[in-house]
């Protein structure tokens, strides 16, 4: 990884120092904000790369962000250049419409000058959830506008964050054991190629700011806050583009306008398919 150019790729200038609370802070908000959880790449090129430095590539060109495998490994990568004790686990996120299952990879990380024992819960593949890390102990946390709870997993040898009742995500369930890159290679070619895949089957984007959280699902834009929801609906390819762009850092500069104009249609097809199961 070029680690300076991924440093300001993501709004960071300056960084050095030991380990710290602080610095970890930094880079996880600077990162959860700069750098979507997305799945447009998959619409015109199912694939896509799985190892870090290829995936960073792609995030400083602004080509692409990532989901939860390619983000949380570029994230985990980035720490340990960057002198943090980094672990992997296996965990499974669950949706209204999605059980929990194995398919989405967990940091964590130890180490820390303040208190070298004591373990952070570090994640940036889930969208719409952490700006910031969480001691990975029992017990509740406010991340403006989400309420976030840490407890036991009921599924497995390890730890369920249960996330806020206004949010998509309900939960995620993730192992205490480490695991390697490796671990979440057959899912990632199945989750990124698969045409039967949420990520295939439909184009979003997701960025975790400060004090809300922006969601692109096909042409839907919302903005969950404090105290309201904004919804709109994109209605045309220009305003489409500029979204991506302005809102989501994505302004794709490897699309033609052939390959633009495939991605509006298919993204349109998409909501319409919305309107008509509603509708049914």
């Amino acid at each position: 990884m070029d680690t300076q150019a991924f440093l300001r790729r993501i709004g960071i200038r300056e960084y050095d120092g030991p380990p710290r609370l602080e610095g970890l802070s930094q880079l996880h908000e600077a990162f959860v904000d700069q750098a979507p959880y997305e799945s447009v790449q998959f619409q015109l090129a199912p694939g896509g790369p799985l190892e870090p430095e290829e995936t960073a590539k792609r995030i400083i060109a602004r080509e692409t962000g990532g989901y939860c495998f390619q983000l949380n490994g570029c994230l985990a990568l980035l720490l340990t250049e960057l002198g943090y004790r980094v672990t992997m686990h296996c965990g499974g996120a669950q949706t209204p419409t999605r059980p929990g299952d194995v398919s989405h990879m967990v940091l964590t990380v130890s180490g820390l000058v303040e208190d070298p024992d004591r373990v952070w819960l570090v994640d940036a593949g889930l969208g719409e959830t952490l700006v910031w890390p969480l001691p990975l102990e029992v017990g509740s946390s406010y991340q403006e506008p989400f309420d976030l709870r840490l407890r036991p997993s009921e599924k497995v040898d390890g730890w369920r964050l249960d996330h806020d009742p206004r949010a998509n995500l309900i939960g995620m369930d993730f192992e205490s054991a480490a695991v390697g890159l490796e671990a979440f290679a057959a899912q990632h070619a199945n989750l990124s190629a698969n045409p039967e895949s949420p990520f295939r089957r439909l184009a979003s984007a997701f960025r975790r700011k400060s004090a809300s959280a922006v969601i692109l699902r096909s042409v839907g834009l919302t903005e969950t806050l404090a105290d309201r929801i904004d919804s709109t609906i994109i209605e045309n390819p220009a305003d489409y583009f500029a979204t991506l762009a302005d809102v989501f850092y994505l302004p794709l500069p490897h699309l033609d306008a052939a390959q633009r104009d495939q991605l509006w249609r298919r993204v349109w097809s998409q909501y319409e398919d919305f309107l008509a199961k509603q509708s049914a």
